[in-house]
């Protein structure tokens, strides 16, 4: 293992061992919390256990945008080819859709509809969650070299050959950085899934907020934040690794 290689593990490390910590065994952060609560209120929220919490806030964000990506990529895809270059415009403005309307706005629309629980969230963060994914989809397939395509042609390859082993693995380190882009603001988002009975982390703040408990809100918190950390971090060493030499 390289110097780099250890320093690059090194920020990833520290916000790892927190959140596992804090997931598996929060009890042993009660001293800390402790001088924030009333001497008869809970330190440490009881209603759940914090492993139950992160796994159900991770599906509704990792389903949510995995959604997105085939969506946006094939939408990106679609209007960088000449049959779909006219319709670039409309893909956008549907793109730009989602972030128009607020989260919250989302789920009071979606609700009447779909219901409570985990459904309206993965709509919510699914709209929200496109653009970064579509836009750095369009930037990453525009920025390949006309050079680079003309020799793709010149050796025989079909459009369809050109686009999966020359034009996608080139635009995949700007399509990585859109992905992680919506990853670490879905991770804030979904937090706004529990006003609608979607178990996650906002389940935690919600409590602290209405019972004015603010450890409850720091440890929700504090755990979004971690997770959001820990995403982004690998995300970049994703998209670094997979970047050529150079940039």
């Amino acid at each position: 293992m390289t110097f780099s290689s250890v320093r690059g593990w090194s920020g990833i490390g520290l916000p790892l061992l927190l959140l596992l910590i804090m997931t598996l065994n929060m009890a042993w952060l009660e001293p800390l919390f402790r001088p924030l609560v009333d001497a008869r209120a809970p330190a440490i929220y009881p209603r759940d256990s914090f492993l139950n919490l992160l796994l159900w806030h991770l599906a509704a964000v990792f389903i949510a945008i995995a959604a997105a990506t085939l969506v946006a990529l094939g939408g990106g895809t679609l209007v960088t080819r000449a049959a779909g270059r006219d319709f670039l415009p409309l893909a956008r403005a549907i793109a730009n859709l989602g972030q128009t309307f607020p989260p919250v706005a989302v789920l009071a629309l979606a609700v009447p509809a779909l219901g409570f629980g985990l459904t309206p969230t993965l709509v919510a963060l699914f709209l929200y969650g496109m653009l970064p994914i579509y836009e750095n989809t369009v930037t990453g397939l525009q920025q390949v070299p006309a050079s680079v395509r003309e020799a793709a042609r010149g050796m025989g390859m079909s459009p369809r050959q050109q686009l999966w082993s020359v034009e996608l693995p080139l635009a995949l380190p700007m399509i990585i950085a859109g992905i992680r882009i919506s990853l670490v603001i879905s991770i804030g988002t979904a937090t706004i899934g529990s006003t609608v009975a979607a178990k996650g982390f906002g389940e935690v703040i919600i409590a602290g907020l209405l019972t004015d408990n603010m450890a409850f809100v720091l440890q929700g918190g504090i755990m979004v934040a971690l997770v959001a950390i820990l995403i982004d971090a690998l995300f970049q060493r994703l998209e670094r690794r997979l970047s050529p030499p150079g940039g």
